[in-house]
């Protein structure tokens, strides 16, 4: 998969290994796919699409920018780190959480920049169906439309809560996890120096992709 062409990077490194089984049956109603749910999905998509059109003539900076308060509307950071990270969240001290919290939401963003960075022809579509998968949890599928290539299946685990729906997870091919590649990448960190090497590792990350934001 080329950059652009839908996610990459580290949580798909691991990704062949990592999956999270979302098919089958389920006792949960599917519901239709009404505007509340899939709003937040769309002007995602809508901030990547702007985001790559303007890759040529715009600086890292500039799109971090743009992307950030979208993605931070968008996605519950939050709870995605605090799965992420697993059992280990709770006992982390506030102090740590903090600092952790940040380094991760810059990661977060800067990951999206780097991964969405040209522009191709591709668009955007959101699938009529849902998948409802717990009480509040509702799978969104989407494809990224690739000029000569086949689709690429990008799916969003929604979960209703007191701001709207917002995304908790994503999942590529309907079945690779990102919240379980990252907690299979953070357990090593944690493993290795606790919750200051993990927060020095997404650190790294940022700076790897971004270049410190210097351009």
């Amino acid at each position: 998969m080329t950059r652009a062409a839908g996610p990459r990077g580290g949580w798909l490194a691991v990704a062949s290994a990592v999956a999270l089984a979302v098919a089958g049956p389920t006792s949960y109603a599917d519901p239709a796919p009404d505007g509340a749910l899939v709003a937040p999905v769309q002007a995602l998509n809508d901030a990547l699409i702007v985001a790559m059109r303007s890759a040529d003539s715009s600086s890292f900076v500039a799109r971090y920018q743009a992307l950030a308060p979208v993605i931070e509307r968008v996605f519950n950071l939050d709870d995605v780190l605090s799965a992420s990270v697993g059992l280990a969240w709770p006992t982390i001290p506030a102090s740590q959480k903090a600092e952790l919290t940040a380094a991760f939401r810059r990661y977060t963003v800067a990951s999206y920049v780097d991964n969405f960075n040209s522009y191709a022809g591709q668009s955007f579509v959101v699938l009529p169906q849902t998948r409802a998968i717990g009480p509040g949890e509702v799978v969104v599928q989407t494809q990224i439309i690739r000029t000569g290539k086949s689709p690429v299946n990008l799916d969003y685990v929604m979960r209703s809560n007191g701001a709207g729906w917002q995304v908790v997870d994503v999942l590529t091919d309907g079945t690779i996890s990102r919240v379980a590649v990252q907690r299979s990448d953070f357990r090593q960190l944690l493993e290795s120096g606790g919750v200051p090497a993990l927060t020095a590792g997404l650190d790294r990350k940022f700076e790897n992709l971004s270049g410190s934001m210097t351009d």
